[in-house]
C-alpha cells in the first residue's frame, strides 16, 4: 500500500543515522549505549586563573582581550546558539568564574544573549549557570 503523502528525506537521514550510530555503539562498546552526557563538564578539572590567562588571555596579544572576557564572549556564543551544549555551557561558567568574571557579569551576558539567541536560551542558560554557580559556594 502506498501512501500519497512524500516522505521526509531528513527524517529518513536522521533515523537512518540514529540507526547507524546505535549498530555502532552495541558493536564498539556496549556501555556507551547506556550513558548519558550529563556531567561530563564535572570530568574537566578547572584551570586555574593564570593558566587560562596565559593560554586564552594576553600571553600572545598584549593589547587583546582578556580570558575573562573571551569566557564571557565564549558563553554568549553558547548561550545564542540555545544553550543546547549544555556541559560547555557549565565549564564555560565555571572557567569565567574562575578567570575572575562576576556572578552578575555572567548574568548579563547570558542575558545580552537573549537579544540574539532568544529568551527561551537565555532561560536554559542561566539555569544551567545558576547551578554551577551555587554548586561553587557549596
Amino acid at each position: 500500500m502506498t501512501s500519497d503523502k512524500p516522505t521526509n528525506p531528513f527524517e529518513a537521514m536522521m533515523r537512518q543515522s540514529q540507526e547507524m550510530a546505535e549498530t555502532w555503539v552495541k558493536a564498539v562498546n556496549p556501555a556507551l549505549a547506556n550513558m548519558s552526557p550529563l556531567g561530563f563538564d564535572k570530568a574537566w578539572p578547572t584551570v586555574p586563573a593564570d593558566m587560562l590567562e596565559m593560554f586564552m588571555g594576553k600571553q600572545f596579544n598584549p593589547q587583546g582581550l582578556d580570558a575573562k572576557t573571551r569566557l564571557l564572549l565564549t558563553l554568549m556564543g553558547l548561550t545564542i546558539q540555545g544553550a543546547q551544549a549544555e556541559a560547555q555551557v557549565r565549564l564555560t561558567v565555571r572557567h569565567a568564574i574562575e578567570a575572575g568574571a562576576s556572578s552578575q557579569e555572567v548574568a548579563e551576558t547570558i542575558a545580552m544573549a537573549a537579544l540574539f539567541g532568544g529568551v527561551p536560551a537565555m532561560n536554559k542558560a542561566m539555569d544551567l549557570a545558576k547551578e554551577v554557580i551555587d554548586g561553587e559556594k557549596e
